[in-house]
C-alpha cells in the first residue's frame, strides 16, 4: 500500500512493540504521533492541510518545492513532497470502492446491491496498521522498508499517511538477496504474545483480523481461512466453497505434526507489487499487512511473486525448510486465492475451490 511518515497528532500514541538485536527479544517503547482516527474530531481542531503542517514543522522543512502524482497503487492515491529539507512519500485515501486486479488483468466483480458495502470501502483506520507493520519491520533491521512519520485524517473525509521517500532503482531487487534479508526478518522478528499483531489491518482493502492467538493452527482456520470463507458467504451466497473450506479449516491440523511453530514478523502481502529495490539494488518492500505467524505463510502470494529457485535456497539457508513445507503451500496460497475471490470477483474461485477439494481427499476430511 505504500511508503509513509506520521504526522504530529492531536492525540499521542505509544505503543510498546518489540524491538529485536542478535541477542533476542527485547522491548522498546517507540512512540507515534497519530491524530486518532477512530473518534470523530471537531472540525476547527483540524488543520486544512495537516500533510503540509506536518511537513512545514515536523519534517523541519522551511518549503515545499514541488508535488507530483505517483503511480502505480490501485486502492490509494500516492504523491511526492520535494522539501528544502528532502523528499517524502504520501498517501491518501477516501472510502470508495476498489475495481482493480493487483495482480494485472483480472477485473473486479460488480458491486450489487447485495455487496457488503463496508467491506468494499477503505477504513480510515487502514494506515495506522500499516505504519505499524512498517515500523515493526523497520525496527528488525534486515531488509529495508520505508520508516512511517505520521498518520491523521484528511478535514475532508479520509485518512493519510506520511514516510520516507525512497528513490527506486531501474532494475528489480536480487532475488536471492531478497530470500536471506526477508528470512532474517522472520528469525529476528518475533512475538511474545503469540500469533497475531498490535491491531487489525487489511489485506488490499479487506480487513484482516488479528487478535492474538496462542495456537497458530487454530489462528490460520479461523482469523485468515474461516474469515475469508465468511466473507464469500456474505458476498455472494456461496455456501459451497463456505461449507467444503470450512471443512477443511478444522481438519488441517495433521499438515503441521512435528512442526514447530514460532510466531515470526511477516509482511503478510509479499507480491511483485510491493517488492522493489533501492538505487544501490538493495531490496525494498512495501505496503504491508504485518501480522505474526508461521514463516511459511509468507509465500502465500508466490503465484503473483516471481520468487524463484535463488530466493528459495538463499531464504532456506538461513530458515532451513520445515518438515511437510511442501504438503503446506497451497494451504497458505488459498488465503490469498480466497481474498481475490472477495475483493475481485469469481475469476479466482476455482482456483480456491480446486485447492480445498484437493486437501479435503488428501486429509480425507
Amino acid at each position: 500500500m505504500g511508503v509513509a511518515m506520521l504526522h504530529a497528532g492531536f492525540i499521542s500514541f505509544s505503543s510498546c512493540i518489540p524491538s529485536f538485536s542478535s541477542g533476542g527479544l527485547s522491548r522498546r517503547c517507540t512512540r507515534f504521533s497519530f491524530t486518532k482516527l477512530h473518534r470523530p474530531l471537531a472540525m476547527s481542531s483540524l488543520s486544512n492541510d495537516p500533510i503540509r503542517e506536518w511537513i512545514l514543522s515536523e519534517g523541519k522543512a522551511n518549503e515545499i518545492t514541488r508535488i507530483s502524482p505517483v503511480g502505480g497503487g490501485c486502492i490509494n492515491l500516492a504523491s511526492r513532497y520535494d522539501t528544502d529539507a528532502g523528499s517524502f512519500f504520501v498517501k491518501t485515501n477516501r472510502p470508495r470502492p476498489i475495481y482493480r486486479d493487483r495482480c494485472g488483468t483480472f477485473q473486479a466483480a460488480t458491486v450489487t446491491a447485495t455487496t457488503t458495502l463496508n467491506h468494499w470501502s477503505i477504513e480510515p483506520s487502514m494506515f495506522e496498521g500499516e505504519a505499524l507493520g512498517l515500523n515493526a519491520m523497520y525496527e528488525t533491521r534486515t531488509v529495508r522498508v520505508p520508516k512511517p512519520f505520521k498518520v491523521g485524517p484528511l478535514p475532508t473525509g479520509g485518512s493519510y499517511i506520511i514516510m520516507e521517500f525512497i528513490e527506486f532503482g531501474a532494475s528489480r531487487s536480487n532475488r536471492s538477496v531478497l530470500g536471506r534479508k526477508l528470512a532474517e526478518m522472520h528469525k529476528t522478528g518475533k512475538s511474545e504474545n503469540g500469533f497475531g499483531f498490535h491491531v487489525d489491518n487489511t489485506i488490499g482493502s479487506t480487513p484482516q483480523i488479528n487478535t492474538w492467538t496462542s495456537d497458530w493452527v487454530e489462528f490460520y482456520a479461523e482469523h485468515r481461512l474461516g474469515y475469508q470463507l465468511k466473507l464469500a458467504r456474505q458476498q455472494y451466497g456461496d455456501s459451497t466453497i463456505y461449507e467444503r473450506g470450512l471443512r477443511l479449516a478444522k481438519n488441517i491440523r495433521p499438515l503441521f505434526e512435528g512442526v514447530a511453530i514460532e510466531p515470526c514478523l511477516l509482511h503478510g502481502d509479499l507480491w511483485s507489487g510491493n517488492i522493489t529495490s533501492d538505487r544501490n539494488g538493495e531490496p525494498v518492500i512495501l505496503d504491508p499487512a504485518c501480522y505474526y505467524g508461521h514463516c511459511e505463510a509468507e509465500f502465500g502470494m508466490s503465484w503473483c511473486a516471481g520468487f524463484g529457485g535463488s530466493f528459495y535456497n538463499a531464504y532456506f539457508e538461513v530458515m532451513p525448510k520445515q518438515p511437510g513445507f511442501e504438503k503446506r503451500r497451497e494451504l497458505y496460497l488459498l488465503y490469498h486465492y480466497l481474498n481475490h475471490y472477495n475483493l475481485f470477483g469469481s475469476g479466482y474461485r476455482s482456483s480456491a475451490m480446486s485447492i480445498i477439494d484437493d486437501y479435503l481427499l488428501m486429509l480425507k476430511a
